[in-house]
């Protein structure tokens, strides 16, 4: 008979965003990942482009963009060797090809200073973001899961090739910051879409978002962890600063 699988502790932040400010943002990230390592959490998820700040216009995603193996990236991942958890990190990424650029909205697996491998988002509502095509399915503690972004969650095709794969845990950075009429839309639309997601490939669900006001926009935040019934069995609270953490069976 073989033995079940050891538990698996995840976390999620609900984090203020910061704009242009990466040396910034990795000093949150040690603390949060020394918090991670206290606690014993093997994976850890960061909202959508939350490394440089989001954006939608080419011009200023241009500008933060990070190629995936260039030195600024290598710097950030030198910062974070030190520390055990798994992470799920949010960024805007550049990709050249010849004389040619494009902008991808990614996130990141990073274990130990290594960059494990990136998701690119398949449906991106941003014009400046070309869309990614690959479902790639990432392992630790022999467990599969992948990793949707955003958008990707109004639609079931991403979450099923992922599960199809064998994922049993989904992982989806956000960042709902809104017009605030456009917040109120989405303040339970997200979350149900979450659920649905779960109902739909039978995995884990856990979402991380931005919180907060910018720039007459405004997040309450979604960050939540959802089982394979749809059930939300942790919910950061609105409008705060927080994590969740879940021992998945």
């Amino acid at each position: 008979m073989q033995s079940p699988s050891p538990s698996l502790r995840i976390a999620s932040f609900q984090r203020r965003p910061l704009f242009d400010d990466v040396d910034g943002i990795v000093q949150r990230l040690q603390a949060d990942l020394a918090w991670c390592d206290a606690q014993g959490v093997q994976l850890a998820v960061f909202p959508e482009c939350y490394l440089q700040g989001y954006a939608s216009d080419r011009e200023t995603v241009m500008r933060r963009a990070l190629e995936l193996d260039g030195e600024a990236l290598a710097t950030i991942l030198r910062r974070l060797a030190p520390f055990k958890t798994m992470l799920v990190l949010g960024l805007s990424e550049l990709r050249r090809a010849d004389s040619a650029a494009a902008l991808y909205n990614t996130a990141a697996v990073i274990h130990q200073g290594r960059l494990i491998g990136h998701y690119a988002k398949t449906h991106p509502n941003e014009a400046a973001f070309s869309a990614g095509e690959a479902y790639p399915i990432f392992e630790l503690e022999s467990r599969r899961f992948g990793i949707n972004i955003c958008n990707d969650a109004n639609f079931a095709v991403p979450a099923l090739r992922l599960s199809g794969q064998g994922a049993g845990l989904l992982c989806y950075p956000l960042n709902n910051m809104l017009l605030p009429a456009t917040a109120d839309k989405w303040r339970g639309q997200s979350v149900d879409n979450l659920r649905q997601r779960a109902l739909d490939t039978g995995c884990w669900v856990i979402s991380s978002d931005v919180v907060g006001e910018y720039a007459g926009k405004m997040s309450y935040g979604c960050t939540c962890i959802v089982n394979p019934a749809g059930d939300i069995v942790r919910q950061a609270a609105e409008g705060e600063e927080a994590v969740v953490l879940c021992d998945l069976p």
